[in-house]
């Protein structure tokens, strides 16, 4: 009972832990055949590949499939609380590397559902202890969480735009000109006013093509708004992040950030390790 006890536990060591050799070396491993299962669909996805080799690609990834399914169950078996970790991100990403391969036995196209084994790659940040990165994504979602009110303004600004100017375009050029619908009118403001441009649908009347040199410099002008936004935010969210060194003393808040010493009574505001 020991025997199996221990051993259990060593299982768990290797492979929920990072910190030691067996758990890099598992990681490493893992890390390496979900590179190697993506390149496999990627290849399989090409149609002269899959002419010649559809039955040898079939089963390197039931292999791999196999693999994850292991691997799978053996983080149920070791873990303390199976269910916990079943419904976790990671618990629910590993599920996610299996249910494909399954579910192509009876749907063939969801064998390209199997690219989503590649979210399994965020373990790259565990395994080579890039977690202080992580940090920096907080940032990004609190200029997100920021920007949220401004970002859904500007949205409903942009919705009203490309609105008036697809209907004054099914106005103006009509169907015999390509404008439809006003649906379509408003699709070919939304490519012209983001300047992509496709070209499928342009104006031909002299007064169309002046509305549309409008929605082109409409364009141009507002494409900026959303970054300047959100660009705004984030410093914020740095700034904010960086004033929050509190005087163990007199307790003053928001000090410059790098400062050593309270610009209030001059005491240090970290302790010196021993």
């Amino acid at each position: 009972m020991d025997s199996s006890k221990n051993w259990r536990e060593e299982l768990y060591v290797m492979i929920f832990q990072s910190d030691t050799k067996a758990g890099l070396r598992f990681d490493g491993i893992l890390l390496v055949i979900i590179l190697a299962s993506i390149v496999v669909v990627m290849l399989d996805s090409i149609g002269r590949v899959h002419q010649h080799y559809a039955n040898v690609l079939a089963y390197i990834e039931w292999g791999f499939t196999v693999i994850f399914a292991i691997e799978y169950c053996l983080r149920l078996y070791c873990s303390p609380k199976p269910l916990r970790y079943a419904f976790s991100f990671y618990g629910l990403v590993d599920l996610l590397a299996i249910v494909p391969g399954i579910l192509a036995l009876y749907y063939a196209d969801a064998q390209y559902l199997l690219i989503i084994r590649i979210i399994r790659m965020l373990r790259i940040f565990r395994v080579l202890k890039l977690s202080p990165y992580l940090k920096q994504a907080n940032y990004l979602m609190s200029a997100l969480r920021g920007s949220k009110q401004k970002i859904v303004v500007f949205l409903v600004s942009v919705c009203t735009l490309v609105t008036v100017f697809g209907t004054l375009m099914y106005v103006i050029e009509g169907p015999e000109h390509g404008f439809t619908s006003i649906p379509k009118g408003i699709y070919w403001a939304i490519v012209t006013l983001t300047t992509v441009g496709f070209g499928d649908i342009v104006p031909k009347t002299p007064l169309g093509q002046v509305v549309s040199s409008l929605v082109m410099i409409t364009g141009y002008s507002i494409i900026a708004v959303p970054t300047g936004i959100f660009t705004a935010e984030l410093a914020n969210a740095m700034r904010g992040e960086q004033l929050q060194h509190d005087c163990p003393v007199c307790l003053k808040k928001n000090h410059e950030h790098g400062a050593a010493f309270c610009s209030r009574c001059g005491n240090a505001l970290f302790n010196k390790l021993e």
